[in-house]
């Protein structure tokens, strides 16, 4: 396959000729393309995910589609989705080392990528559902926000380098145009798409009649639209994290833009929330204990970020804001500077907590944690304590100052009935 070639998609039939020749695939695999299995696997919403088997090793390869696979070609998309994820997987690489797939092959022509096979790692969704722990976590979630954030921010990088990869990604239009629709809009009026438990109704209604929370949620979409603070993922959570036991990858970046801080830390605590409320839906006598350690998760990602992110203001903090020349150089502590901006940081992560927590019941593309509970009757009550609480996260995001009054607040909504 050559970069003039027309775009086709891949079958399982059609991958191994049509790749055979590829030395990212011809290293790893083997020379002989015959030979290789092919498994799709992609259950997404929108790509196709290939797991390509040799005698040697295994890879995966994921190209994009031109429509949302979830609908179907009645709702197209550009195949230029599979460059912006090449480009945010080169730069979490950088950013981040260590916790993204490797990347051995980038074909824009095709919009396809292949990168590293990660295995035995699952989904972490699947765990969570399945009551698995993960051993660091917290930790590791933290660390990934925090240094992505930072490294991509006018903290780190100068501000010419910074500008000039804005630019790289303001190209991306159509993939955060289903961001700012499916999470900060629909879900607040009956769009057409979206779907939920019709035994939240009453819930519902109390959401979309809320004016106050509609204002908070544009504003926060105002500052997602329009912040270029840092490079976010754009999609954090747990359905986009691979993990075994103990180790973890952050995957599916194809949602990356410029955008506020506090966006991904945001999205991937409130994944993790819906996973704690899901709970008693899918364990025993186990509930009280795994729920337990989810807040646990919840509450070391959060502190992680923070400490992190501190020690990098500390130690690389070489770009344009705050430089030290007007600060440490001067004798002048910058420390109040780097509190604030965390906690700003943290005040916009939990109002856009709060819109994931709704958008996962109201819009399109629900998560697993809920949907996978068959019976309605039972699912509902859970549903709807996520609802109440990211309703308070929007409206009272202030009062939420930490990790401590977050896992308080979540107890509380645990423990109470709406519907």
């Amino acid at each position: 396959m050559t970069q003039s070639d027309a775009y086709k998609p891949l079958t399982p039939e059609t991958l191994p000729a049509r790749l055979g020749k590829l030395p990212a695939m011809t290293t790893r695999l083997g020379e002989d393309f015959t030979a290789w299995t092919v498994k799709e696997v992609g259950d997404g919403n929108l790509n196709l995910v290939f797991i390509v088997a040799g005698a040697k090793d295994s890879v995966i390869v994921k190209q994009a589609l031109p429509y949302v696979r979830l609908v179907g070609d009645s709702w197209p998309l550009p195949l230029y989705r599979a460059f912006y994820e090449h480009c945010a997987l080169t730069r979490q690489a950088q950013r981040a080392p260590g916790t993204v797939p490797e990347i051995y092959h980038f074909d824009e022509a095709q919009a396809l990528i292949v990168m590293q096979f990660l295995s035995p790692h699952i989904i972490l969704r699947n765990k969570l559902i399945r009551g698995e722990k993960v051993t660091g976590a917290g930790e590791f979630i933290g660390k990934f926000c925090a240094r992505t954030a930072f490294r991509g921010s006018e903290l780190s990088m100068q501000s010419a380098a910074k500008k000039a990869d804005v630019g790289v990604f303001s190209g991306n239009v159509d993939i955060p145009a289903i961001t700012e629709s499916l999470v900060f809009t629909d879900p607040y009026y009956d769009a057409e798409m979206n779907n939920h438990n019709a035994l939240l109704d009453p819930v519902v209604e109390s959401i979309r009649s809320n004016i106050e929370l509609k204002r908070r949620v544009q504003k926060m979409l105002m500052k997602f639209a329009s912040n270029t603070e840092t490079m976010v993922h754009g999609d954090l959570h747990s359905g986009s994290i691979m993990a075994t036991d103990n180790e973890l990858y952050v995957i599916d970046p194809e949602f990356a833009q410029y955008g506020p801080m506090g966006f991904d830390l945001g999205m991937v605590t409130a994944n993790f929330l819906m996973a704690y409320f899901s709970q008693p839906a899918h364990r025993g006598n186990e509930l009280d204990e795994y729920q337990g350690w989810i807040l646990d998760v919840i509450a070391k990602t959060l502190h992680t970020y923070r400490a992190e992110f501190t020690r990098l203001w500390q130690e690389e903090r070489t770009g344009m804001l705050y430089p030290t020349a007007l600060f440490e150089s001067q004798g002048h502590d910058s420390s109040k500077a780097c509190e604030q901006l965390l906690a700003d940081t943290h005040t916009d992560a939990m109002a856009f907590c709060g819109i994931e927590m709704h958008r996962r019941c109201l819009s399109l593309a629900h998560n697993a944690d809920f949907e996978d509970i068959e019976n309605p009757v039972k699912r509902a009550p859970l549903e709807a304590r996520n609802l109440q609480m990211g309703m308070q996260l929007i409206l009272d995001t202030e009062s939420v100052s930490d990790e401590h009054a977050l896992i308080a607040m979540a107890k509380d909504y645990n423990q109470r009935s709406f519907v």
